[in-house]
């Protein structure tokens, strides 16, 4: 039960409106200045929360608070109090909770906005500009959708660190959180509903702020970061924004890990948002000597550092190269030598130097200047593969094909030439729209084959007996289904040394029941992986890359990675598939077995629980068989029924067709789904593939289905 919320009891009689000056009086010792640490924990930025319990929570923005910084609040009487908790968060509708160690305050209580009509007065109090607890008046002037979700259109004016300030009716009572201001309108604001808020103070998932800080932020077994810039990771890839503190704004992020001997090479595929920046390779570094190879003002550099300012800087060779792509990702790789440097953009040799000053150190990334960029795919070894096609698989995927015409400038002899055949504009508007026909469909042949790639690897990985499937490996994979670019590699990786860190706190004596208690402190307590509840519907909560990134998922996304570190660590853990809520099963060597319930943080329950918890969701009676272990092709099916329900609420055909794709190879036997793919396959063409469908349900004949349905089905795909 929420102690000291203001929730408004439907029975409480319509207070007398009042004046704006009686508002701005009563709700002053509720509005909270909230400080939260800039990037490095240099400067700060501010913005604003309210009281909505007595003991001590604050609601704002997301979008204020962000990931992984620290967050201190000013009340009313100038004390201050540093964030212990994010009481909830939803990243989706910019709403979040964070908790005080604070008693006694005033809370604000909450209205309802969907009684509000538009042209009603409003009051909104924030700190625009730093002006702490300012008063604006307005009205509600409609409702909206901004990026997909519902907002109230406010006519008043809304500046920076107005957000997350109260949005008032005239009962002093609150309809919504600021959130933003419209970027083309003066006077024109928005806020998120309070409807969306209550959700998150009734079903709170509490992170304590040393896992909240720790949220996107590099591991630091393995990065070592230096003179500022904010390096975060997510999705497989690392991320820097901000100026370095070093000359020239450079900042570097260095791998831990000594490299091979020489000879060894270093790869990272890096995409900048301003070709006037500079971010890339770094290598030999020690102290303030290194050496770089990066992108520069469209050229590719390699530099000396022999010290911390540009005075110390050699820049060794600058090159123009074709096969450096501006604006895209490109792939950087250095090969070393004891006495010579080979650097390469895109597989191709760009840069040679017998330059051989600093021969030891360590390897990472570096960026310049105000650069954002992102870098994926880092690899430090003897010989790092090439990342392009080989010339014979080229020539193998183009004769597969029909050539597309190449396009090149239009020469002043070619112009001359169609200037006076006055159908030439219609000609050559014809043939581009066959040309960008042909693009669109080799970027659907190109997704295709990624699919089928990527679901000839979860065919691999379901293979074999029960005890051998790897769940991680599937989870992944149905990630990579949906994003290609997710690296399954390294987020086995990132599971890995999670495992590794629960081992080290162990002692030598702790039995199973120690181990599982340690798994779910460092998972809940430690991390702060926590169930979704304000955005449960969300297929990020069912892509295990996502919920790597987020600690946040669905109870059986959260189930999968649980039974994954308890299998590192040697305890059997299984999957229990109750209807409507997913759960997981210790079974130690010796003892009684334990329901574990995930998603609320790896709770203990009784049967008795999970009798009630599957009758409070189902309203079903409950079956001994509700709690047999699930297999693990079940499971994985199960994630990816998750996904087709999605899909089809989307009224996403390709994605639909994807998930049934796999759920048929995870279990093959099931039917509906089968003749379900076949109508999705002749809807959208595949009429080859509807027939085999169909005529893998006439062979089998299986009960309950209606064949004569099935047969006609079948005619109606044969008809020319």
């Amino acid at each position: 039960m929420l102690c000291g919320a203001g929730l408004l009891s439907a029975a409480e009689p319509p207070a007398k409106a009042k004046t704006v000056e009686q508002i701005a009086e009563a709700v002053h010792p509720s509005i909270a200045v909230l400080t939260v640490s800039a990037r490095e924990g240099k400067g700060a930025s501010l913005g604003t929360g309210f009281v909505v319990s007595a003991d001590g929570l604050i609601a704002t923005n997301f979008h204020v608070i962000d990931v992984g910084r620290a967050i201190t609040v000013e009340l009313a009487d100038g004390k201050h109090y540093d964030a212990t908790e994010v009481h909830a968060a939803d990243r989706e509708r910019d709403l979040a909770v964070i908790r005080i160690d604070a008693k006694g305050l005033t809370a604000l209580k909450l209205g309802d906005s969907t009684a509000m009509k538009d042209g009603q007065a409003v009051v909104a109090v924030g700190n625009p500009r730093g002006l702490k607890r300012s008063v604006v008046t307005g009205v509600l002037s409609s409702r909206r959708e901004v990026e997909g979700r519902p907002v109230l259109q406010l006519a008043m004016p809304v500046e920076p660190g107005n957000s997350g300030g109260p949005v008032l009716d005239m009962d002093g009572r609150v309809v919504g959180v600021v959130s933003s201001k419209s970027l083309v309108t003066p006077n024109l604001g928005f806020a998120v509903a309070v409807e969306s808020l209550k959700p998150l103070l009734e079903k709170p998932h509490p992170v304590p702020m040393s896992a909240w800080l720790t949220i996107g932020a590099l591991d630091q077994d393995d990065w070592q970061t230096q003179q500022g810039a904010r390096w975060r990771q997510r999705a497989g890839r690392i991320q820097v924004e901000g100026a370095g503190a070093g000359f020239g704004g450079r900042s570097l992020c260095l791998w831990k890990h000594d490299p091979p001997t020489l000879p060894y090479e270093a790869t990272v595929t890096v995409k900048i948002d301003d070709e006037a920046g500079a971010a890339g390779l770094m290598f030999r570094a020690e102290d303030d000597k290194s050496y770089g190879f990066y992108p520069s003002g469209g050229k590719l550099r390699l530099t000396r550092f022999d010290g911390p300012d540009v005075y110390s800087w050699k820049v060794l060779r600058e090159e123009a190269s074709p096969d450096y792509r501006p604006g895209d990702w490109n792939v950087l790789k250095v090969h070393l030598e004891k006495d010579h440097i080979r650097c390469y953009v895109n597989d191709k040799l760009v840069i040679e130097s017998d330059d051989a000053a600093w021969t030891t150190g360590k390897t990472g990334l570096a960026k310049f200047r105000e650069t954002e960029a992102e870098f994926k795919q880092f690899r430090v070894a003897k010989e790092v593969p090439t990342s392009a096609p080989s010339a014979d698989a080229t020539a193998r995927v183009l004769k597969a094909i029909e050539k597309l015409p190449l396009r090149e400038s239009p020469k002043p002899e070619l112009l001359d030439k169609l200037a006076p055949e006055g159908a030439a504009p219609a000609v050559l508007l014809d043939r581009a729209r066959l040309l960008e026909g042909q693009a669109a469909q080799m970027r659907k042949l190109a997704q295709a084959v990624q699919e089928v790639t990527v679901l000839g690897a979860l065919d691999r990985a379901l293979k074999g007996d029960e005890d051998k499937i790897d769940l991680l490996q599937a989870a992944l994979l149905i990630a990579r289904l949906d994003n290609d670019e997710v690296d399954v590699e390294a987020y086995r990786a990132e599971v890995d040394g999670m495992a590794r860190k629960i081992k080290a706190s162990l002692l030598n004596s702790a039995d199973e029941t120690a181990k599982r208690e340690a798994l779910s402190k460092y998972l809940f307590a430690e991390r702060g992986f926590h169930g979704s509840r304000g955005d449960y519907y969300n297929r990020a909560n069912s892509h295990m890359s996502e919920v790597l990134d987020d600690r946040e998922g669905l109870p059986i996304t959260l189930s999968v990675l649980y039974i994954e570190l308890g299998r590192r660590l040697g305890l059997q853990i299984e999957g229990v598939g109750l209807p409507g809520h997913f759960i997981v099963r210790h079974v130690p060597a010796k003892g009684e077995a334990s329901l574990i319930d995930v998603f609320e943080g790896g709770k203990v329950m009784t049967k008795e629980e999970a009798v009630k918890k599957t009758g409070e969701i189902t309203g079903q009676p409950f079956k001994e068989n509700f709690l047999a272990a699930t297999p693990k092709r079940v499971i994985v099916s199960r994630m990816l029924h998750n996904l087709l329900n999605l899909a089809r609420k989307d009224r996403d055909a390709p994605g639909g067709l994807r998930y049934l794709d796999a759920i048929l190879i995870a279990t093959p036997d099931v039917v509906e789904e089968r003749l379900m793919r076949a109508g999705g396959r002749w809807q959208t063409g595949d009429r080859d593939g509807a027939l085999r469908d169909v005529d893998w349900l006439l062979d089998r004949q299986p009960e309950g289905v209606d064949l004569e349905r099935v047969r006609e089905l079948r005619r109606v795909i044969t008809l020319p």
